[in-house]
């Protein structure tokens, strides 16, 4: 049976071939036949593979009768090493168990000694870490107190140190990694504790800045005195003119060092103050170094000039009230020069921090403003004393800054605007003076009892007259006190407007200019309008009248000794082309021929007043035979008018021709107005009816006023040239009185006419009214032919007028 096994096990099968099989050499082929429409073609293939599977069955049966004797024989020997194996293990378990038995105190030695290895290895990685941690915790302890001392820009560099070197070295540990997370956030608060720092500066220089800006204007206004005296020493030839300032002490061109202090002893040893000197500039400093380290300077600097342009805005704004006082205006200086002072003193210590171009900006745009803020100001200001000491301030603070490096050409110009305002608020004040000079005075020649009193005039005013010097005292000058003080008060003036040209940097031929121009300011509008308006005044009668033209006749004299004092103030040459000649001479000429018109108004006035007295009876049949008492009165008051006229200024022939002119032309002028008066009163519209006892009665006050003009009661008359005022009258009531009209008619436009200054107007308007009244008072005239014939003949008359009339007329 085992033969068999193992000789059919031992027997190798032939290999089978998979293809004959199962003839499957072409499967494509095949199974293209297997789907053919053949009939029975499926089930032919279905028993042909049944067959074949049956075939491989038995081959493998055959191959495993093959190998089944090897497997057992296999299995036999495996059973006998499985004894030896337990033996062998047993055996090593027990030699295991000896020997970890013998081994366990070597083993507790070795863990001792590699457990220490260990801990020596760890110690020395932790001494060579340690030694490169601790400079940084050392660096970052250093930063840490840098801070707490505030010293910013060190702790910058620490932290630049720190990133670029240090940390580096031991990033991997978490410790730096925290240091170097928290050193941007402490940059940043070093960047807003230094801004912090220089907010503070920036408000506290704001606070500080008149303080700065007072000693420098005072600095300035020391060297300029200081200057001003050495200017004058050198005139007499003791100094050398200074040529230039620096650090308080002046070099002159003989390389000489003068000290720039002429105060007291305690100004002399005063320190001299420096912008640096009252600011502590480091904040500045400090945030400057600071951003500029950490790569930000530009934001910082833009920072900085916004900052201060509107600090600049803000100290350029002044007080509503800075016009009421001198103190309102020197804050505002100081505040400004402090704010430049500053700006100049950080333009030149630091780099770029501000610029000239930034300084410059800001200086423009500060002219234009405090230009606008002076103008607007100083309109305000009504006392010469305050716009006196504010030329003086401006000064100083142009001289200030332009030390300085800034231009203030503007400045200067703004000076002359503010000379006018200086004039004009001086010409307002001696208006008031001179307002009040005349209310006060009396109108009268000046009494003088003795020589002192005469002498005492003579050095207020420039009176000569040889007539006069030669009468005994007690004796009168012929102008009233307001003469010696009105040329005192324009000598004053002088002086006052002198003032304002000092220290203006201007030559004397300038000075003398504005002098002149300003004197005649002050004779032309101030004093000839005061005197315009005392003339007018309602309570200045004729006699205030008559001494104010004696009064502007002495003035006007005077005039040339106001140009000699103007000339040896300013030692300019009155005969220098473009020298300004005072106007004074044409301010008191008109003065004086106002004058001369308000005596002629107030005398026709006077006149109109008398004649609104006159009452006469119109429908009268005979006159009085005297004249009217209205009449009288007006001649009366007339004479004794015209004789305040020999008080007049005689005392030379100009002063005798020019005294006569005005009495004459005065008395012909009352003459004129009261003949034209009383014509106006016989042709009134409103009187309808004359008598012929009316125009008998007019006629003799006609006679004393005739009477009255040939008495001379103005001497220089020519002939009856006074008489010719009332010739048309005395023609008119002549040719009614005779009833001469034929001799009128015919003898009518010729030049030797008898009544050639009758107007057929006037004498048709008068006949009129008779011609009414003889209708009105003779009822039955017409029953009588004498009335008849009269009738018809004024009739008659009234035509032939009425053609004169109008053929003159047409």
């Amino acid at each position: 049976m085992n033969g068999d096994v193992s000789s059919v096990c031992h027997e190798v099968p032939e290999p089978i071939n998979w293809e004959s099989a199962y003839n499957i050499s072409s499967p494509v082929l095949y199974q293209r036949s297997i789907y053919d429409d053949q009939p029975n073609a499926h089930k032919r293939f279905m028993e042909k593979l049944d067959a074949r599977i049956r075939n491989h069955d038995r081959e493998i049966e055959k191959m495993c009768n093959f190998h089944h004797q090897g497997f057992v024989d296999a299995i036999t020997e495996l059973l006998k090493v499985r004894i030896d194996a337990e033996k062998l293990m047993g055996q090593v378990t027990d030699t295991n168990r000896r020997l970890q038995e013998a081994g366990r105190e070597v083993t507790a030695q070795t863990e001792e000694v590699i457990c220490c290895r260990i801990q020596q290895r760890n110690m020395a990685t932790t001494v060579e870490k340690l030694q490169l941690c601790i400079p940084v915790l050392e660096m970052y302890s250093k930063l840490k107190e840098q801070l707490e001392s505030k010293r910013y820009y060190a702790a910058l560099k620490t932290m630049e140190q720190l990133e670029k070197v240090y940390i580096p070295r031991v990033s991997q540990y978490r410790f730096c990694q925290i240091m170097a997370e928290n050193l941007p956030r402490l940059r940043e608060e070093i960047k807003e504790i230094s801004m912090s720092d220089l907010k503070d500066f920036l408000e506290s220089i704001r606070k500080h800045s008149d303080k700065v800006g007072e000693t420098a204007m005072r600095q300035a206004q020391q060297h300029r005195t200081f200057n001003s005296a050495i200017a004058k020493q050198a005139s007499m030839g003791h100094y050398t003119k200074p040529v230039y300032s620096l650090n308080g002490r002046t070099h002159t061109h003989n390389g000489l060092m003068i000290d720039d202090n002429t105060g007291d002893e305690d100004e002399a040893d005063e320190e001299i103050l420096t912008a640096q000197d009252l600011v502590d500039f480091s904040p500045v400093y400090r945030c400057l170094h600071i951003y500029t380290v950490l790569g930000d300077r530009e934001t910082f600097e833009s920072y900085y000039r916004k900052q201060r342009k509107k600090q600049a805005r803000l100290v350029l704004q002044p007080q509503a009230n800075m016009h009421e006082t001198v103190e309102g205006y020197r804050k505002y200086f100081n505040q400004i020069v402090g704010f430049f002072v500053v700006e100049d003193h950080i333009l030149n210590a630091t780099q770029g921090l501000v610029t000239r171009a930034f300084t410059d900006e800001l200086w423009n745009m500060a002219l234009s403003k405090i230009i606008a803020v002076l103008r607007t100001h100083s309109s305000y200001c009504d006392d010469p004393d305050l716009v006196l000491e504010l030329k003086n301030l401006i000064v100083i603070f142009a001289d200030t800054l332009q030390d300085y490096g800034f231009p203030v050409n503007r400045l200067f110009d703004l000076l002359f605007e503010v000379r006018d305002q200086y004039n004009e608020t001086l010409l307002k004040k001696w208006a008031l003076v001179f307002r009040e000079i005349f209310e006060l005075d009396n109108y009268s020649p000046i009494p003088v009892e003795t020589e002192d009193e005469y002498k005492l005039v003579v050095s207020r005013f420039p009176f000569h007259d040889a007539e006069i010097e030669k009468q005994d005292f007690p004796k009168k000058l012929p102008m009233s006190q307001s003469v010696p003080q009105i040329y005192t008060q324009v000598k004053e003036f002088i002086y006052a407007s002198l003032k304002f040209s000092e220290s203006l940097h201007r030559s004397s031929t300038e000075i003398d200019d504005m002098l002149r121009k300003s004197t005649n300011l002050l004779l032309t509008r101030t004093l000839s309008s005061c005197l315009q308006n005392l003339i007018k005044k309602p309570h200045i009668g004729l006699t205030e009248l008559v001494q104010i033209i004696i009064n502007t006749t002495h003035l006007e004299q005077a005039c040339r000794y106001l140009e000699e004092f103007i000339t040896n103030i300013t030692n300019v040459s009155p005969e220098t082309v473009h020298t300004t000649r005072l106007y004074g001479l044409s301010t008191f000429k008109d003065a004086r021929h106002a004058a001369e018109g308000e005596i002629y108004t107030k005398l026709n006035q006077k006149i109109d007043e008398f004649i609104q007295l006159a009452d006469y009876e119109w429908g009268m049949a005979e006159s009085d035979g005297r004249a009217s008492g209205y009449l009288m009165d007006l001649i009366n008051f007339l004479r004794s008018t015209f004789q305040v006229f020999t008080h007049l200024p005689n005392n030379n022939n100009d002063h005798a021709s020019m005294s006569g002119k005005v009495a004459q032309t005065a008395c012909m002028s009352a003459c004129k107005h009261l003949s034209t008066s009383l014509m106006q009163m016989l042709l009134d519209t409103e009187l309808k009816q004359i008598s012929m006892g009316a125009i008998q009665q007019f006629n003799l006050d006609v006679i004393q006023c005739e009477l009255f003009a040939s008495s001379e009661p103005v001497p220089g008359f020519q002939g009856d040239t006074l008489q010719l005022a009332f010739i048309d009258l005395r023609q008119l009531l002549d040719l009614f009185m005779v009833w001469d009209w034929s001799t009128y008619l015919a003898d009518y436009g010729q030049p030797t006419s008898k009544y050639l200054r009758v107007n057929p107007a006037t004498a048709l308007a008068l006949l009129e009214k008779m011609k009414d009244t003889s209708k009105k008072n003779n009822i039955f005239s017409q029953f009588r032919k004498n009335d008849r014939d009269k009738q018809k003949l004024i009739e008659t008359v009234v035509k032939q007028l009425r053609s004169l009339v109008n053929g003159m007329s047409s």
